[in-house]
């Protein structure tokens, strides 16, 4: 068995309750490390062509990563993935928190969930075995009182990972909430989740169950490095996290705000963090398991009545203030910040949810949509509020529509134009007319638009830590502009892409920054393996070929690697140098295709031996 890991995966059929266990060596393990390789992988083997994702025959995955519940900075995190219900092809999300930590530590490398419950039942995961329950009990209840009552039946130590009300009721745009305040919000997978009967999957380690490292004494270093330095090298994310960005985008010109159709929204400083903290809305940080970053938010309204929220469900971060607040013309904290709880409580994404009622906004003052009475108008912090309650009870004509996600109500009133949507996964706060490549990234993202497994233009602009990173892999980037699209723009983007497939098969977060040569270090002490560049670059290469053949087999062709026609228009109001090219974009996807081996709209047969998927030469 390799350092690191238990070589087991479990595997539960919720149809038939049967549960067995897998194993895989460790030649696999090097190959595919865990979270999105693994996931991809799974995915392939497990799910039949053209599976309902709300059937039976959809597999839900819980996929730590090599490094998930190791001592270090950012390992808090696993991945979930399943075939999306909105977009109909690869979907995955990642979790922080503490239970993907402490799934790995109770003794598994990931638990594969198949069929379809009769009658709602969870997962209890202890001891390397895990345990079927019925969950009559916690059906219909809201997150606080599920994890408390799991933590009564199987001790305070217990972490959870549940579907709220939107899960429960199969909306599209419904996510995996885990620890109450962190979330795996993309793609639809709490719906899945809902679909299979399956209320919560829990999670306790025991001393006995924790991996063995190759070398301890290493990853304490690391956890005493990042610790020691977090201020150095990542001050902004330690006293704001992400919620500082909110004006400086606005000042800039390239907000997202009311659909899209501009880059400044006035008044929308009063989103900022710094705004937030003067209200007294923002009252402290949160962090997941291990970190020392404490990047997340904890917000608390009290005395306003209809917009009070309670700490315990986490705050908004730019994500959710773009979405719920810019995108949707609103700009009041209160209402934003309720918003963004309610969300977080039903179990919803942020920036489906956002995205999606800024379409029926602009729907309905189009004279398109009948918002039976809400007020469904840009700037309506109300109603917004009321929205968000009448979609996660698909309550109504209009529930049902918000339920379906931005592509499918769009499409169901006659005028698709409306949705700001990849492969019908809504798009995130960073808008393609301002970042350029990112465009393209979103493009050919096989979960539809996503800003994680991305490159941010503005990141390679100039000399700096991201180029510096980003040569580690072998090839001499130099800054690029902003404006620029050529080829070695594109470049960068794959390499970066690739990188990002690794990073989410270790499964690391983001926002601890640390360097792939302490990557490297931290696979070392986990593992014993000294993974090179090649290697890395090779794994994060696989997540991209196996997504992409399981889109194609799927139906989602080249012909979906494409941006909504607003972004091929400039902003209303906002950056007049925020501009994105009809042709240099779609020669960017072209250049994209040639790289990845994609040009003949299929996956090139020698690049899937070259990596050691001979498996898969026929997958579609």
């Amino acid at each position: 068995m390799p350092k690191g890991y238990h070589d087991r995966v479990a595997f539960v059929d919720l149809s038939t309750g049967r549960i067995w266990y897998e194993s895989y060596g460790e030649a696999f393990w090097r190959r595919f490390l865990g979270g999105r390789a693994l996931s991809a992988y799974l995915l392939l083997k497990h799910v039949p062509k053209g599976a309902d994702p709300l059937g039976p025959e959809n597999a839900l995955i819980f996929a730590p990563g090599i490094l998930t519940g190791t001592p270090i900075s950012g390992s808090g995190r696993n991945t979930v993935a399943a075939k999306s219900p909105l977009t109909g092809g690869y979907g995955d999300a990642e979790g922080g928190g503490f239970f993907g930590a402490e799934l790995k530590n109770a003794g598994l490398d990931a638990l594969v969930v198949l069929g379809q419950a009769a009658e709602p039942v969870y997962l209890h995961v202890e001891g390397k075995e895990v345990s079927l329950h019925p969950a009559f009990h916690l059906w219909g209840k809201d997150p606080l009182e599920v994890e408390a009552l799991l933590k009564e039946a199987h001790g305070g130590q217990t972490r959870v990972a549940q579907i709220g009300l939107a899960g429960e009721n199969q909306v599209l745009t419904a996510n995996v909430i885990h620890d109450l305040a962190h979330f795996a919000g993309r793609g639809g997978l709490g719906a899945v989740m809902g679909a299979k009967g399956l209320k919560a999957v829990s999670a306790r380690a025991r001393r006995d169950t924790r991996p063995t490292y190759h070398d301890p004494a290493l990853l304490s270093t690391l956890a005493r490095r990042m610790a020691g330095e977090r201020m150095e090298r990542a001050a902004g994310l330690v006293t704001m996290g992400t919620v500082g960005t909110v004006k400086p985008f606005n000042l800039r010109g390239v907000l997202p705000s009311h659909n899209f159709l501009d880059g400044f929204l006035e008044g929308a400083e009063a989103l900022d963090g710094t705004s937030l903290d003067a209200l007294g809305i923002r009252i402290g940080r949160d962090t997941c398991y291990a970190c020392a970053i404490r990047c997340k938010q904890v917000v608390r309204i009290e005395g306003t009545g209809k917009y009070d929220v309670r700490p315990e469900y986490g705050g908004p971060e730019y994500e959710g203030l773009g979405a719920l607040g810019s995108t949707c013309g609103v700009t009041d904290p209160y209402a934003v910040t309720k918003a963004n709880t309610l969300c977080n409580q039903y179990g919803l994404d942020v920036i489906g949810v956002g995205v999606t009622i800024a379409t029926a906004m602009e729907a309905v003052e189009r004279g398109y949509l009948d918002d039976e009475g809400l007020g469904l108008r840009f700037g309506n912090g109300d109603a917004l509020i009321a929205a968000i309650e009448k979609l996660a009870r698909r309550e109504g004509r209009l529930g049902e529509l918000l339920a379906l996600g931005s592509r499918r109500l769009s499409e169901a009133i006659g005028h698709p134009e409306l949705a700001m949507q990849v492969k019908g996964q809504e798009v995130p706060m960073h808008d393609p007319r301002y970042k350029r490549a990112l465009g393209v990234g979103y493009a050919v993202s096989p979960t539809g638009a996503d800003h994680n497994h991305n490159l941010h233009d503005t990141a390679f602009a100039k000399e700096g830590k991201a180029l510096k990173e980003l040569r580690f892999y072998g090839e001499d980037f130099q800054p690029l502009p902003l404006e620029d699209f050529s080829e070695a723009k594109v470049r960068m983007l794959w390499a970066k892409t690739r990188e990002r497939g690794f990073v989410n098969s270790l499964v690391m977060c983001d926002f601890v920054p640390w360097t792939p040569e302490e990557w490297q270090e931290a696979i070392y002490a986990t593992t014993g393996w000294r993974l090179s560049p090649k290697e890395m670059l090779e794994v994060g290469e696989r997540t991209l070929q196996l997504t992409r053949l399981f889109n194609l087999r799927e139906g989602i062709g080249p012909e979906e690697d494409r941006l909504p026609e607003r972004f091929f228009q400039p902003f209303r109001k906002g950056s007049p140098e925020a501009y994105l090219h009809r042709e240099a974009f779609q020669e960017g996807v072209r250049t994209y295709w040639r790289l990845a081996g994609w040009e003949k709209g299929s996956v090139d047969p020698g690049r899937l031996r070259a990596l050691g998927l001979e498996e898969f030469t026929q997958a579609y």
